[in-house]
Protein backbone atom coordinates (compact mmCIF):
# COMPACT_ATOMS: atom_id res chain seq x y z
CA UNK A 1 0.00 0.00 0.00
CA UNK A 2 1.18 3.52 -1.03
CA UNK A 3 1.87 6.47 1.99
CA UNK A 4 -0.22 8.65 -0.56
CA UNK A 5 -2.87 6.72 -2.08
CA UNK A 6 -5.56 3.39 -1.09
CA UNK A 7 -6.73 1.21 -3.45
CA UNK A 8 -10.56 0.39 -2.07
CA UNK A 9 -10.25 -3.34 -4.08
CA UNK A 10 -6.48 -3.60 -2.04
CA UNK A 11 -6.03 -7.01 -0.38
CA UNK A 12 -5.70 -6.41 3.37
CA UNK A 13 -3.50 -8.34 5.83
CA UNK A 14 -5.99 -10.41 7.96
CA UNK A 15 -7.58 -8.97 11.00
CA UNK A 16 -6.46 -11.07 14.26
CA UNK A 17 -6.50 -10.84 17.88
CA UNK A 18 -4.48 -11.97 21.16
CA UNK A 19 -5.21 -11.39 24.43
CA UNK A 20 -3.01 -11.82 28.01
CA UNK A 21 -3.46 -10.03 31.34
CA UNK A 22 -6.88 -9.40 30.84
CA UNK A 23 -5.97 -6.58 27.81
CA UNK A 24 -7.46 -8.04 24.19
CA UNK A 25 -5.28 -6.60 21.27
CA UNK A 26 -5.68 -6.29 17.43
CA UNK A 27 -3.43 -7.32 15.32
CA UNK A 28 -3.45 -7.21 11.44
CA UNK A 29 -1.75 -10.70 10.92
CA UNK A 30 1.88 -9.44 12.78
CA UNK A 31 3.10 -9.15 16.02
CA UNK A 32 2.19 -5.41 15.72
CA UNK A 33 0.05 -4.36 18.32
CA UNK A 34 -3.22 -2.09 16.54
CA UNK A 35 -5.47 -1.42 19.49
CA UNK A 36 -6.33 -2.74 22.85
CA UNK A 37 -9.33 -3.24 25.21
CA UNK A 38 -8.93 -3.89 29.09
CA UNK A 39 -11.53 -6.45 28.94
CA UNK A 40 -13.21 -5.26 31.99
CA UNK A 41 -12.78 -1.80 31.25
CA UNK A 42 -14.01 -1.86 27.61
CA UNK A 43 -14.57 1.88 27.79
CA UNK A 44 -11.50 3.15 29.58
CA UNK A 45 -8.67 3.66 26.30
CA UNK A 46 -5.42 1.22 26.99
CA UNK A 47 -2.80 2.40 25.57
CA UNK A 48 -0.80 5.54 26.29
CA UNK A 49 -0.39 7.06 23.07
CA UNK A 50 -4.01 6.70 22.57
CA UNK A 51 -4.81 8.33 25.78
CA UNK A 52 -2.52 10.85 24.56
CA UNK A 53 -4.51 11.29 21.19
CA UNK A 54 -7.10 13.10 23.11
CA UNK A 55 -4.91 15.76 24.36
CA UNK A 56 -6.98 17.80 21.80
CA UNK A 57 -9.52 18.35 25.06
CA UNK A 58 -7.01 20.64 26.57
CA UNK A 59 -7.57 23.14 24.30
CA UNK A 60 -11.16 22.42 23.54
CA UNK A 61 -14.11 21.13 25.60
CA UNK A 62 -17.27 19.49 24.03
CA UNK A 63 -19.25 20.60 26.76
CA UNK A 64 -18.47 24.63 25.70
CA UNK A 65 -21.47 25.76 24.65
CA UNK A 66 -19.90 28.33 22.43
CA UNK A 67 -18.79 25.14 20.36
CA UNK A 68 -21.90 23.33 19.81
CA UNK A 69 -25.32 23.82 19.03
CA UNK A 70 -28.58 21.39 17.78
CA UNK A 71 -27.41 22.37 14.25
CA UNK A 72 -24.25 22.75 14.48
CA UNK A 73 -22.78 20.12 17.35
CA UNK A 74 -19.33 19.62 18.40
CA UNK A 75 -17.91 17.27 15.88
CA UNK A 76 -15.34 14.43 16.65
CA UNK A 77 -13.95 13.05 13.70
CA UNK A 78 -11.45 9.52 13.54
CA UNK A 79 -9.39 8.80 10.41
CA UNK A 80 -8.37 5.12 11.31
CA UNK A 81 -10.78 2.77 13.83
CA UNK A 82 -8.27 0.07 15.03
CA UNK A 83 -10.62 -1.31 18.21
CA UNK A 84 -12.88 1.73 18.44
CA UNK A 85 -10.99 2.63 21.59
CA UNK A 86 -11.21 6.96 20.74
CA UNK A 87 -14.29 6.18 18.96
CA UNK A 88 -15.93 4.77 21.95
CA UNK A 89 -14.50 7.19 24.52
CA UNK A 90 -16.31 10.14 22.19
CA UNK A 91 -19.36 8.34 22.22
CA UNK A 92 -19.34 7.69 25.99
CA UNK A 93 -18.61 10.86 27.22
CA UNK A 94 -19.81 13.58 25.09
CA UNK A 95 -23.41 12.70 24.29
CA UNK A 96 -24.30 15.80 22.78
CA UNK A 97 -21.48 15.42 20.39
CA UNK A 98 -21.51 14.26 17.25
CA UNK A 99 -18.83 11.22 16.50
CA UNK A 100 -17.51 10.06 13.24
CA UNK A 101 -15.34 7.14 12.08
CA UNK A 102 -13.43 6.54 9.25
CA UNK A 103 -11.83 2.91 8.45
CA UNK A 104 -10.74 1.56 4.57
CA UNK A 105 -11.14 -2.09 6.21
CA UNK A 106 -14.54 -3.72 6.17
CA UNK A 107 -13.46 -6.72 8.86
CA UNK A 108 -11.77 -3.76 11.08
CA UNK A 109 -15.32 -2.38 11.58
CA UNK A 110 -16.50 -5.72 11.98
CA UNK A 111 -14.02 -6.33 14.66
CA UNK A 112 -14.52 -3.10 16.79
CA UNK A 113 -18.10 -4.31 17.04
CA UNK A 114 -17.65 -7.48 17.53
CA UNK A 115 -14.72 -8.41 19.60
CA UNK A 116 -14.30 -4.55 21.28
CA UNK A 117 -17.47 -3.56 22.10
CA UNK A 118 -17.66 -0.63 20.06
CA UNK A 119 -21.40 0.72 19.20
CA UNK A 120 -23.35 0.43 16.34
CA UNK A 121 -23.95 3.70 14.61
CA UNK A 122 -26.63 5.57 15.79
CA UNK A 123 -27.48 9.37 15.61
CA UNK A 124 -24.68 10.59 17.38
CA UNK A 125 -22.06 7.99 16.17
CA UNK A 126 -21.54 7.45 12.36
CA UNK A 127 -19.37 5.19 11.19
CA UNK A 128 -17.87 5.37 7.56
CA UNK A 129 -16.16 2.56 5.42
CA UNK A 130 -14.06 4.79 3.09
CA UNK A 131 -10.76 5.92 2.52
CA UNK A 132 -9.36 8.81 4.72
CA UNK A 133 -7.97 10.91 1.91
CA UNK A 134 -10.78 10.65 0.00
CA UNK A 135 -13.06 11.78 3.22
CA UNK A 136 -11.04 14.60 3.75
CA UNK A 137 -10.59 15.65 0.36
CA UNK A 138 -14.38 16.14 0.00
CA UNK A 139 -15.88 19.37 -0.26
CA UNK A 140 -18.86 18.66 1.98
CA UNK A 141 -16.83 17.55 4.83
CA UNK A 142 -14.77 21.16 5.29
CA UNK A 143 -15.25 22.84 7.87
CA UNK A 144 -16.83 20.56 9.69
CA UNK A 145 -14.79 19.14 12.25
CA UNK A 146 -13.39 20.81 15.86
CA UNK A 147 -11.32 17.59 17.12
CA UNK A 148 -9.45 15.62 14.74
CA UNK A 149 -7.57 12.22 15.61
CA UNK A 150 -5.27 10.64 13.15
CA UNK A 151 -4.38 6.75 13.42
CA UNK A 152 -3.86 5.40 10.06
CA UNK A 153 -1.51 2.34 9.78
CA UNK A 154 -1.05 -0.96 8.07
CA UNK A 155 0.21 -4.37 8.81
CA UNK A 156 3.63 -2.84 8.65
CA UNK A 157 3.18 -0.14 11.62
CA UNK A 158 5.91 1.34 10.06
CA UNK A 159 4.16 4.91 9.76
CA UNK A 160 1.04 6.34 8.92
CA UNK A 161 -0.36 5.46 5.63
CA UNK A 162 -1.17 8.62 4.30
CA UNK A 163 1.44 11.48 4.97
CA UNK A 164 1.21 13.64 2.07
CA UNK A 165 0.85 17.78 1.99
CA UNK A 166 -2.22 16.68 0.29
CA UNK A 167 -4.07 14.74 2.97
CA UNK A 168 -2.61 16.83 6.02
CA UNK A 169 -4.39 19.90 3.69
CA UNK A 170 -7.66 17.71 3.67
CA UNK A 171 -7.56 17.59 7.64
CA UNK A 172 -6.77 20.84 7.66
CA UNK A 173 -9.73 22.25 5.48
CA UNK A 174 -11.94 19.54 7.61
CA UNK A 175 -11.47 21.31 10.69
CA UNK A 176 -13.47 23.99 11.98
CA UNK A 177 -12.45 27.90 11.30
CA UNK A 178 -10.93 26.73 15.31
CA UNK A 179 -9.93 23.61 15.63
CA UNK A 180 -7.14 21.19 16.54
CA UNK A 181 -5.74 17.58 15.39
CA UNK A 182 -4.06 15.15 17.10
CA UNK A 183 -1.96 12.42 15.18
CA UNK A 184 -0.16 9.24 16.12
CA UNK A 185 3.04 9.17 14.35
CA UNK A 186 6.11 6.50 14.55
CA UNK A 187 9.44 8.23 15.97
CA UNK A 188 12.08 5.66 15.07
CA UNK A 189 11.22 5.38 11.35
CA UNK A 190 11.56 7.72 8.20
CA UNK A 191 8.64 8.45 7.56
CA UNK A 192 8.44 10.17 10.91
CA UNK A 193 10.42 13.68 9.02
CA UNK A 194 8.35 13.74 6.48
CA UNK A 195 4.95 14.06 8.53
CA UNK A 196 6.19 16.19 11.06
CA UNK A 197 7.63 18.03 7.87
CA UNK A 198 4.22 18.14 6.39
CA UNK A 199 1.94 18.77 8.98
CA UNK A 200 4.21 22.30 10.20
CA UNK A 201 4.11 22.99 6.61
CA UNK A 202 0.16 23.35 6.38
CA UNK A 203 -0.53 24.27 9.92
CA UNK A 204 1.89 26.75 9.93
CA UNK A 205 4.45 25.60 12.57
CA UNK A 206 1.46 25.64 14.79
CA UNK A 207 2.50 21.76 16.44
CA UNK A 208 3.23 20.22 19.73
CA UNK A 209 4.77 16.72 20.03
CA UNK A 210 4.78 14.50 23.04
CA UNK A 211 7.96 12.42 23.89
CA UNK A 212 7.78 9.45 22.58
CA UNK A 213 6.13 6.65 24.42
CA UNK A 214 6.03 2.67 24.15
CA UNK A 215 6.41 0.79 20.71
CA UNK A 216 7.95 4.48 19.32
CA UNK A 217 5.25 5.99 19.40
CA UNK A 218 4.88 9.74 18.96
CA UNK A 219 1.60 11.91 18.94
CA UNK A 220 1.47 15.63 17.80
CA UNK A 221 -0.92 18.16 18.14
CA UNK A 222 -1.49 20.60 15.43
CA UNK A 223 -3.74 24.02 15.73
CA UNK A 224 -6.07 25.77 13.68
CA UNK A 225 -7.78 29.04 14.40
CA UNK A 226 -6.56 32.42 16.54
CA UNK A 227 -3.87 32.05 18.25
CA UNK A 228 -3.01 30.12 21.34
CA UNK A 229 -1.52 31.73 24.53
CA UNK A 230 -2.43 29.65 27.58
CA UNK A 231 -0.08 28.67 31.20
CA UNK A 232 1.01 25.80 32.40
CA UNK A 233 -1.01 26.65 35.08
CA UNK A 234 -4.24 26.50 32.87
CA UNK A 235 -3.29 23.97 31.35
CA UNK A 236 -2.84 21.92 34.71
CA UNK A 237 -6.62 22.79 36.13
CA UNK A 238 -7.88 21.46 32.56
CA UNK A 239 -5.81 18.68 32.91
CA UNK A 240 -6.68 17.86 36.25
CA UNK A 241 -10.69 18.22 35.70
CA UNK A 242 -10.10 15.91 32.61
CA UNK A 243 -8.09 13.40 34.90
CA UNK A 244 -11.41 13.19 37.25
CA UNK A 245 -13.91 13.51 34.68
CA UNK A 246 -12.94 10.77 32.17
CA UNK A 247 -10.15 9.21 33.98
CA UNK A 248 -7.37 10.16 31.59
CA UNK A 249 -3.36 10.54 32.94
CA UNK A 250 -3.60 14.65 31.85
CA UNK A 251 -1.74 15.41 34.85
CA UNK A 252 1.29 14.64 33.13
CA UNK A 253 0.41 16.43 30.04
CA UNK A 254 1.35 19.70 30.34
CA UNK A 255 4.70 18.96 31.72
CA UNK A 256 5.39 16.54 29.15
CA UNK A 257 4.05 18.81 26.51
CA UNK A 258 6.30 22.07 27.62
CA UNK A 259 9.31 19.70 28.07
CA UNK A 260 9.47 18.33 24.90
CA UNK A 261 9.13 21.19 22.81
CA UNK A 262 11.99 23.52 22.84
CA UNK A 263 10.95 27.34 22.86
CA UNK A 264 7.77 26.60 24.73
CA UNK A 265 8.14 27.91 28.93
CA UNK A 266 5.86 28.17 31.30
CA UNK A 267 3.54 29.71 28.66
CA UNK A 268 2.49 27.78 25.41
CA UNK A 269 2.30 30.62 22.54
CA UNK A 270 0.87 29.28 19.21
Amino acid sequence: MSANTQDVKAQFAPVTFSEEGGVRTLHFGTHWVQGAMRIKKPDQIELEYAQQMMAGLLFLDPNDPRLHSKQKPFHMLQLGLGTGAITKFCHKHFPKAKVTAVDLNPAVIVAAHVMFELPYPNQQLNIVEGNALTYVKRKGHHHSTDLLQVDLYDATAQGPVLNSLEFYQGCYDTLKDTGVMTVNLFGRHRSFKTNINNICDVFNNRVLIFPEVHNCNIVAIAFKGPLLRVTKEQLQVRAKTLQSQYRLPAKHWPAQLINANQGQGKIISI
